[in-house]
């Protein structure tokens, strides 16, 4: 996912995976150091676990990049739709209106093994999880449902957030302190406006089931948007998997330099779930 500079390419290592992260010009790629024969070669598709990743507001699917990435080099299949404005456009569109995207991405016949929201993205996974019955759900540092203190403060925001046609390098790079510069050029090209009504429902609070799945919650030490204290709260409430990731920025499990390592931890949570499920 981090990528930006064109003619510039760096790498990192990421050990846990067995892989190499190869960040340069144009997108992420994950490649298999060590390749797994009973991952990619002998697994069909149909025999794959897969991901449902959901992005946060005025983001896309893009966001997940560096996720999905090592997820298939582990041989998962990664479905990371961008949510799209309602049949009336992105004013009138509303929350339920994602909630049932993200349910229509799911495969009744066969729900996925992990449902997976950052932010924004985070409460719809917590919405659609009594529909879809995934086995795991993983939440970024998630809009809290209703009930969940402490919350973001309540805005007044436009009928449409202008995201995309305000967007400055600046903001993106006080946003993404935890990222390199190609992470943050990379996302400032993609962002995109949002509907405000979306996010004043988002904020305001929305009653949620309890999902009938394990959880794990990451909550960003350095997040400026969905306090650490209220991820804490929603683990406590769900009962869930607790992981404080110190240092990290609202937007850093996905997008900073340390995305990839946070990738594999969530990999390994699951096929602890996945073990302790047989």
């Amino acid at each position: 996912m981090n990528a930006g500079h064109e003619g510039k390419r760096t790498e990192r290592k990421s050990h846990g995976a067995g892989g190499l992260v190869a960040i340069g010009a144009g997108c992420a790629t994950v490649t298999s150091a060590h390749p797994d024969p009973d991952n990619n070669q002998r697994m069909t598709e149909h025999d794959k676990p897969q991901a449902v990743l959901i992005h946060g507001a005025g983001a896309g699917g893009w966001e997940w990049t560096i996720w999905q990435r090592v997820f298939v080099a582990h041989g998962w299949n990664v479905l990371a739709p961008d949510l799209a404005p309602a049949h009336g456009g992105l004013a009138a569109t509303r929350i339920e209106d994602y909630a049932g995207q993200v349910a229509a991405w799911c495969d009744v016949s066969k729900p996925p093994a992990l449902l997976a929201g950052a932010s924004l993205g985070g409460l719809l996974a917590l919405i659609v999880a009594v529909r879809v019955l995934p086995a795991a759900l993983v939440l970024v540092n998630p809009l809290p449902p209703v009930g969940i203190e402490p919350r973001p403060a309540p805005r007044d925001y436009a009928d449409i957030v202008p995201w995309e046609s305000r967007r400055s390098l600046r903001s993106t790079q006080r946003a993404l302190p935890d990222g390199d510069d190609a992470a943050r050029l990379f996302a400032f090209r993609r962002w995109r406006d949002e509907s405000g009504a979306v996010l004043r429902d988002a904020c305001a609070g929305i009653a949620v089931d309890a999902p009938r799945c394990p959880v794990l919650v990451l909550a960003s030490e350095q997040d400026d948007q969905c306090s650490m204290s209220g991820s804490a709260a929603l683990a406590v409430h769900l009962r869930a998997d607790f992981r404080l990731l110190r240092g990290a920025s609202h937007l850093g499990p996905l997008l900073g330099r340390d995305a990839a390592t946070k990738a594999e931890d969530a990999l390994r949570w699951c096929a602890d779930q996945r073990a302790l499920a047989r």
